[in-house]
C-alpha cells in the first residue's frame, strides 16, 4: 500500500482553496491576519492560487459567490 504524503506547502494552499470557496474574501483576509500567515511570500502564493484564472473566470466566481446565500 502506498500512502502519499503531502508536504506543509501542498496542505496549506489546499486549505487556502477551501477557505476562499466557502467564505468571503474579507473573512479569509482576517482569518489569515488572525493565524499570523501573512509571514510567507504573498507573491508567490498569490500566482500559486490564481494561475488558471483569469478576470473573467474570477468575476463568474464572484457572482457565484454573491448569489449562493454564502455572504450571508
Amino acid at each position: 500500500m502506498t500512502i502519499k504524503v503531502l508536504n506543509e506547502q501542498q496542505i496549506l494552499q489546499e486549505a487556502m482553496l477551501v477557505l476562499m470557496t466557502h467564505l468571503e474574501p474579507s473573512k479569509v483576509l482576517r482569518f489569515w491576519a488572525s493565524c499570523r500567515l501573512g509571514e510567507g511570500d504573498y507573491l508567490k502564493i498569490k500566482e500559486q492560487l490564481f494561475a488558471t484564472e483569469t478576470v473573467a473566470s474570477l468575476y463568474e466566481k464572484i457572482k457565484e459567490y454573491e448569489n449562493s446565500g454564502y455572504n450571508k
